[in-house]
């Protein structure tokens, strides 16, 4: 596999979205994995909240590890960072800006989006190497924020996680978002509960459209 942190970030940047996956069985990780990349989502970042999260990692990267990117999320400090990807996650994601999870994450070579609110932590997660920053909670975050944030910062790259769905996704990609973190919109509770996988594969499919068409890529 050997996937490189340049190879993540383009990815993340060619399809735009990050599935956020919180799930109370571990055990449905691969199929619900493979119902995001046959609908086009290939970043699939496992929370730390999910029981058994490091071994969850482990075993998805091992059967999926070629077709899509296995990230860890809300990882609070360098010793989780590293734990996960010794497993094989090949980006980190926090709730908030640790400088420690930027470092080790990219001393292995993996990419790292820290939680941000404000334009000073915005900076100072810049400064210290984010690949992307995760503006976060998407509900104070919203599109009009963004906006406001491209000005001063053009070229950094911004994705919001929460408060994401179906209508503000355009919405955030046109001021400005590189991509969405999209949680409990594109991985639906009740197709969980009945594995109906289709529906999973129907709405990262969706979301994909939603990201290309406000980015004006026709597919």
């Amino acid at each position: 596999m050997g996937h490189t942190r340049l190879e993540v970030v383009q990815t993340l940047l060619d399809t735009g979205v990050v599935a956020v996956v919180r799930v109370d069985e571990p055990a449905e990780l691969p199929a619900l994995a493979r119902a995001l990349v046959a609908g086009g989502v290939r970043m699939v970042e496992i929370t730390m909240t999910v029981p058994g999260a490091i071994q969850a990692i482990e075993t998805v990267v091992r059967e999926l590890g070629d077709e899509c990117f296995i990230g860890a999320g809300t990882v609070l400090d360098a010793t989780t960072a590293r734990l996960a990807i010794s497993a094989g996650a090949t980006f980190v994601v926090g709730p908030a800006l640790n400088p420690e999870v930027i470092a080790i994450s990219h001393l292995y070579g993996v990419a790292v989006a820290p939680g941000c609110l404000t334009p000073t932590e915005i900076v100072q997660a810049w400064s210290a190497g984010a690949d992307v920053i995760k503006l976060f909670p998407g509900r104070v975050a919203t599109p009009g924020y963004f906006s406001d944030l491209k000005g001063p910062f053009p070229s950094i790259r911004l994705m919001p996680t929460g408060n994401v769905d179906r209508k503000t996704t355009p919405e955030y990609i046109k001021a400005g978002a590189v991509a969405v973190g999209v949680g409990k919109a594109l991985v639906d509770a009740a197709a969980l509960r009945a594995r109906d996988w289709a529906v999973i594969t129907q709405n990262a499919s969706d979301f994909r459209a939603l990201v290309d068409d406000a980015k004006g890529i026709s597919r």
